[in-house]
């Protein structure tokens, strides 16, 4: 029979392990880990083949210097998909906001509530733009129809009030609401619809559970912008606000853990983007663990940029991660950084919790740190000139975008996964 006491601790072990998987610092340590076990040759799917970096670094560091010429380069966020085909839809409606805070909650309602729905969109799926007069695939398309789903007042309870999503607004969408704002035909499928519903909804409900967060009578996900504004003023002394990137990837991921899935749990927690790999050991709770939050890391960087227009700067930017998803993952599968010890997986699907999908995104995110320094040294610039984010923006997100079109015709990744619409 356990003890109280034993029970007690168990339960005090595990809220340490989940805390700990829930820093950026975790899935950095645990992912050089597992690339640390496939330079020994240790993984079961993949080698490393790390004198093929350097030939990634130089194409990455053309096309930064090609699209930036003066290597001022954004970061990489949601905002640059609002942004297709030219049109600047976010500036187009900072007119309709009274003030700095305002506008910030709204465009955390809106960015929140696009990242959810930025999951993979499947190889057929295309979005027409009447602004661009352009038709968008994929991340493109998914910014902009998320984008359209926002200002319609699609997420709003308040008609009076369209530029806002609130919990009442996100419980009521559904299936149809997304099939129709995105464009969804049977000519025209989008992958994982009832996932990004649930996502939506997931959200609204969390909203109205977390008082202590999102304490207003009609709750919206841009309370989350009080939230860290308080931090900041807490956390800084002078007139000057400041907040550490890490802090706001810990907030995001207290706030919004609960809408994801349910898949592994700890205390009674969902995990959200945390899968097993024999290759993480530990003596505690997180034994087998690797945590990614891709969506979460997503978000937190694209909450940077409205943090700053309000007056808050973030600081510490690379104590985030690269993120784990397939663009970034492909580039080094393609240019022959990852070898597959099974070729004949590149032609069969694989669910996102298998042993092969965990070591790809893990070896890809400890790549990316790998990688930075090398398209630094070719740039000629410093760590805090072109941070991490940058250089994904720069970029080794459209490099492997670009490679992957020379070698498959669809343009895919070289790895098909099983998508519910949450992960990739």
């Amino acid at each position: 029979m356990v003890s109280t006491t034993e029970a007690g601790c168990a339960e005090d072990q595990a809220l340490q392990a989940l805390e700990t998987l829930h820093q950026a610092r975790a899935v950095r340590e645990r992912a050089t880990e597992i690339l640390a076990a496939a330079e020994r040759g240790g993984l079961s799917h993949f080698t490393v083949h790390p004198q093929q970096l350097p030939v990634v670094a130089e194409q990455v560091a053309a096309l930064c210097r090609e699209r930036f010429p003066d290597l001022d380069i954004p970061l990489h966020s949601r905002w640059r998909h609002f942004q297709s085909g030219g049109v600047d839809r976010w500036k187009q409606l900072q007119s309709s906001f009274q003030d700095t805070d305002s506008r910030a909650r709204a465009a955390f309602d809106l960015v929140i509530t696009s990242v959810l729905l930025d999951a993979g969109a499947g190889m057929a799926w295309r979005y027409a733009d009447s602004d661009s007069d352009l038709l968008l695939s994929r991340s493109e398309g998914l910014g902009v129809a998320s984008f359209t789903l926002f200002t319609s007042g699609g997420l709003s309870s308040d008609p009076g009030s369209p530029l806002q999503a609130d919990a009442e607004g996100l419980m009521a969408v559904d299936a149809a609401t997304i099939e129709q704002t995105f464009q969804v035909r049977t000519n025209n499928p989008l992958i994982g619809v009832p996932g990004r519903v649930s996502l939506l909804n997931n959200l609204g409900r969390i909203l109205r559970s977390m008082p202590e967060l999102f304490p207003t009578d009609h709750p919206r996900p841009g309370d989350l912008y009080d939230v860290l504004k308080a931090q900041a003023s807490a956390a800084t002394a002078g007139a000057e606000l400041s907040l550490p990137a890490a802090a706001v990837l810990n907030t995001v991921l207290r706030a919004f853990s609960g809408i994801w899935p349910g898949r592994l749990s700890l205390a009674g927690r969902n995990l959200g983007d945390v899968w097993r790999h024999p290759a993480i050991v530990r003596i505690d709770p997180s034994n087998g663990l690797m945590p990614f939050h891709k969506l979460s890391q997503w978000l937190s960087y694209s909450l940077v940029e409205p943090l700053q227009e309000a007056g808050i700067e973030i600081i510490r930017l690379d104590e985030l991660t690269g993120l784990a998803e397939y663009r970034n993952g492909g580039l080094f599968i393609d240019y022959g950084v990852l070898g597959l010890r099974d070729d004949g997986a590149l032609s069969r699907e694989h669910p996102a919790d298998s042993e092969l999908v965990v070591e790809w995104r893990a070896l890809t995110v400890a790549l990316l740190d790998r990688l930075a320094p090398l398209v630094r040294e070719n740039l000629g610039v410093t760590s805090k000139q072109l941070p991490l984010a940058k250089i994904l923006e720069g970029g080794t997100w459209l490099a492997g975008r670009n490679i992957a079109r020379q070698r498959r015709e669809d343009g895919g990744p070289p790895l098909r996964i099983i998508s519910d619409g949450t992960v990739f």
